[in-house]
């Protein structure tokens, strides 16, 4: 199985020189075989560095996260993709997580901060909104669409990997935040084989979220009242 690391960027350059130097090569123990990234339109130089790198970087003619999902189903010539945020939340010590996981036959793997032995960002903090707002919309995705298989403790983190198969199956049309949600939702309608692992999700290393909670929670429940409806898939 050829297993591609996708890094998803947008005006990221100040993580990416921090996060770029811990990234193996690609290679069967690394977990991933192929590393590339799509940008949603950087203007700080993050092409520059990543292509200084020798790596492939692809660009999105549209913005929004859900575009850089399907360029990179497009563009990536890949049996399975691992997508990366390279800003310090996502644990690159799990990459090699995913091959194993994937090469059993399952074809969504999520890496998940809810579950027994993961640490969520906000775990430290009185008032735990997004987690609770996040465990929500799990609990609506498990309910709404669950048929068989074990409960999915993270419907929505984008640290993930799918078959290539899957998302051709899938049907995928998300173009923003919501990609990752709708994903999980038409996986669990489909029954597809879906396994997480705990995570720990560490701290942005640097600027600010690109996505603001409330307009991103307004999407999540729209995108959510849309499966409920019928959606795709």
């Amino acid at each position: 199985m050829k297993i591609a690391l996708i890094l998803l960027v947008r005006n990221e350059r100040p993580c990416l020189e921090l996060v770029l130097p811990t990234l193996p090569s690609p290679s069967p123990d690394a977990g991933f075989d192929l590393l590339a990234a799509v940008d949603g339109g950087s203007t700080d130089g993050s092409v520059e560095l990543l292509q200084s790198r020798g790596i492939k970087v692809v660009g999105q003619s549209r913005r929004g996260r859900g575009e850089a999902f399907h360029v990179a189903f497009r563009e990536i010539e890949a049996d399975a993709f691992i997508f990366f945020s390279p800003d310090g939340n996502e644990a690159v010590a799990d990459l090699p997580r995913f091959r194993p996981l994937l090469e059993a036959g399952n074809q969504l793997v999520i890496a998940s901060r809810m579950m027994k032995g993961a640490v969520n960002e906000e775990d430290g903090q009185l008032l735990k909104l997004r987690k609770w707002a996040n465990n929500a919309f799990n609990l609506m995705a498990n309910l709404g669409f669950r048929r068989s298989g074990p409960y999915i403790s993270d419907s929505i983190n984008g640290y993930r990997a799918i078959t290539r198969e899957a998302a051709r199956t899938l049907k995928l049309d998300a173009t923003d935040y919501t990609i990752e949600y709708q994903m999980t939702m038409r996986a669990l309608k489909a029954q597809l084989r879906i396994a997480e692992f705990p995570t720990v999700e560490g701290q942005r290393l640097a600027g600010e979220t690109q996505a603001q909670s409330i307009p991103t929670g307004l999407r999540f429940i729209k995108c959510l009242w849309r499966e409920l409806r019928g959606g795709q898939a």
